[in-house]
């Protein structure tokens, strides 16, 4: 990994080009600036019906963020840094396991005590075009998102740009080198499932054209070098059909392909733990078609995805890669734009057609702002295993409640509580149950 440092010089400069801006009260580095400390707790418990033991962990995670306003002229500069130390509670001998899934572990394979890490991002704004350059991206882009379901948050290293100098088109673009997952400190080079070598070379540049208020268009390409290139294409199209009546569809394509050495050793992608035409290899076109009625407080969402046969659905995962003493790096966990990326499973694997459901109620309608539920159901059948037969199916119920205080001393303070039932007969992945609570609390200084 190139560890993207930011000179004092340049921090320096960026204060005094904005000396004249904070004596002025006009916009700003420091005017414009948010500084917020967080905290989340998280309990995470995981029945595994089938083999290995049973996960029970609860962790804390304390983050502070600064983002700094631009300084004033032409090309404006600002800062972002942020930084966060987590600490294990309680897990119980043998609740551990080594996978690096949700909290890192000592060489002995136990969870440690604590761990930290921090970063920033070095901005500069010209009119409606921003450059970043650093270490803790997000990014949550049809061909790349960045997971959220665990304590602390995935970041990935290197930069990316973001335009908006035409009216209704937002257009990304940027090079990334390395990710840091939600249980590790170490950056690691980029892969796929099944890659134990990594790539620092992930491009990508698309946008999204919002035609009129109710559709908006998508093109976005990626390439992970030596793994795959990806094309996708989306509309999303809102139609209002009364007052508090809307109608929804969401329509997704990729097509993804092999790229450098994707097939060879170390270089393989493991299809999901299911069927490749060229085994190793990257070959996948997949569809999905999602469509949501909303009446009031309640929301009806209905779709299809459909995998080719050829291989499984790719998306970045580094889980796979292993240290000199080939143990996890713990940069394991990866989320994708898909609505089958659900709790517990993904149903991406070659062949697979899934079928899916969900019914959300805001219960604001009912007087009590905050409170939100949802439940979901995903039924997937006609996936490819390793040997080509295509019998294998799969199914997934999940359910969540959240809350967040809205007046008062905790006003802000949010509570979430999942719960993720899963069965199939995919010997590479075991009947499950999990269950997550989560506290969040956010204070902002600034």
């Amino acid at each position: 990994m190139k560890i993207i440092f930011i000179s004092t010089s340049m921090v320096l400069a960026g204060l005094t080009f904005n000396a004249g801006a904070a004596e002025t009260g006009e916009h700003g580095f420091f005017e414009d600036s948010q500084a917020t400390l967080s905290n989340r707790t998280m309990y995470y418990g995981d029945d595994n019906h089938d083999h290995g033991a049973d996960q029970r962990e609860s962790a804390t995670a304390l983050k502070f963020d600064y983002r700094s306003g631009f300084t004033q002229g032409t090309v404006g500069f600002g800062l972002d840094v942020s930084s966060l130390i987590a600490a294990h509670l309680d897990g119980g001998k043998g609740h551990h396991p080594d996978n690096g899934s949700y909290f890192p572990s000592d060489s002995d394979g136990s969870a440690e005590h604590e761990w930290s890490r921090a970063g920033g991002i070095f901005k500069a704004r010209v009119s409606q075009t921003e450059l970043r350059i650093g270490n803790t991206f997000t990014p949550n882009l049809p061909i790349l998102v960045s997971t959220d379901s665990r304590l602390v948050s995935q970041n990935f290293a290197g930069g990316m740009i973001t335009s908006k100098e035409i009216e209704g088109l937002t257009i990304n673009a940027g090079k990334l080198e390395s990710s840091s997952g939600r249980a590790t400190s170490n950056p690691t080079g980029l892969s796929v499932a099944g890659g134990t070598q990594d790539s620092n070379d992930f491009r990508f540049a698309g946008g999204d054209w919002k035609i009129t208020k109710a559709l908006t268009l998508q093109y976005y390409y990626a390439n992970l070098e030596n793994y795959y290139t990806q094309n996708f294409l989306g509309l999303v199209h809102v139609l209002p059909l009364a007052q508090d009546q809307s109608f929804k569809t969401d329509l997704r394509y990729f097509d993804s392909s092999s790229d450098g050495k994707n097939g060879e050793a170390g270089y393989r992608f493991n299809n999901n733990n299911g069927y490749a035409k060229h085994p190793g290899e990257v070959d996948n076109k997949t569809w999905s078609a999602i469509f949501t009625y909303s009446l009031g407080s309640h929301a009806f969402t209905l779709g299809h995805q459909s995998i080719s046969d050829d291989g499984g659905f790719v998306w970045l995962n580094q889980g796979s890669v292993v240290d000199g003493r080939n143990r996890p790096e713990g940069n394991g966990g990866t989320a994708f734009y898909s609505f089958t990326d659900a709790m517990v499973a993904s149903f991406a694997r070659a062949g697979e057609q899934t079928n899916f459901g969900q019914y959300a109620f805001d219960f604001a309608g009912l007087g009590v702002p905050g409170l939100k539920a949802s439940v979901a159901y995903l039924s997937g059948d006609n996936a490819k295993d390793a040997r080509g037969g295509s019998d294998h199916s799969e199914w997934e119920r999940d359910a969540r409640v959240d809350y967040v205080v809205q007046t008062g001393p905790l006003k802000g303070f949010g509570t979430t509580l999942r719960h993720g039932t899963y069965r199939g007969d995919n010997s590479a992945f075991p009947d499950q149950d999990q269950t997550r609570l989560i506290f969040n609390y956010t204070y902002s200084f600034l």
